[in-house]
């Protein structure tokens, strides 16, 4: 009789079995493989992988930025693009219809809706009708506005002993469920919700002086470099933090296998 294979355990808590037989139980559970992040042992060594910058990015990338892309990016481009084509009010309903396309067709097809896409649905949302109504400068002091709050809130979030950045971490790299405990990446979120806090502070300050200073067009342009500059600047920083921290704990990633029905 055939050894079984290494145990794996799923997100949702359910065990299964590495190389278990084709049998209709393991095909419904046993859709895809993923990397986590784990304590580093003896046992299923070859399943596991070294932690290395590009890799981390690459997983970082991989769960995160299609959506970004979705929610920033494209949002960004066409309402410069109708800005300098057609107008203002224009490029604002433009951006909207976009959001709430990809909302409506994420809903069609029965795929879940990322965080991200739906804060920058209902950011956008208040930001359109306080334009239409206010005009341009509203409309990007608003985000402004919301910058600050969110710095704010990342503080807050330390001085009550929940860091944001560890109710955050599993979306952009999952982890097994005792290393968040740990005292060195509980020391390791604070420090990164810190850290990000003085990002979002750093954005709202750049943004308002280039709003005040710059035509609208050239405001368009410059503040999505400027932006995606501090962004990548900052998420490069915390996951060369992230991998000391991962380092000094002897973590690394494992496969673990995924339920189908889990986003």
């Amino acid at each position: 009789m055939s050894q079984p294979g290494p145990m794996d355990v799923l997100p949702n808590g359910t065990e299964f079995r590495a190389g278990a037989p084709n049998t209709p139980s393991g095909r419904t559970r046993a859709a895809r493989d993923e990397a986590m992040l784990v304590a580093a042992c003896e046992e299923h060594g070859a399943a596991r992988g070294s932690i290395s910058k590009l890799r981390v990015l690459k997983m970082v990338g991989r769960r995160s930025l299609p959506a970004l892309v979705e929610a920033t990016v494209i949002p960004s481009i066409l309402f410069y693009v109708f800005l300098v084509s057609v107008g203002p009010f224009a490029a604002m309903c433009a951006t909207l219809a976009w959001s709430y396309g990809s909302v409506l067709r994420r809903m069609v097809s029965g795929q879940r809706i990322p965080g991200v896409l739906q804060l920058s649905v209902a950011g956008l949302t208040v930001r359109t009708i306080v334009g239409l109504v206010s005009g341009t400068f509203m409309y990007f002091l608003q985000p402004v506005a919301a910058t600050l709050a969110l710095a704010l809130v990342f503080l807050g979030s330390l001085r009550f002993g929940q860091p944001m950045i560890a109710r955050m971490a599993s979306d952009f790299c999952p982890l097994e469920s005792d290393i968040s405990g740990r005292p060195a990446v509980i020391r390791l979120f604070s420090g990164l919700t810190l850290m990000w806090a003085g990002v979002h502070l750093l954005s709202a300050g750049t943004t308002f002086a280039m709003l005040v200073s710059l035509p609208t067009t050239t405001f368009v342009a410059l503040k999505f470099f400027v932006s995606l500059a501090i962004t990548i600047s900052a998420v490069l920083l915390t996951v060369s933090w992230a991998m000391r921290t991962a380092r000094s704990e002897n973590l690394v990633f494992a496969a673990v296998r995924r339920h189908p029905s889990e986003p």
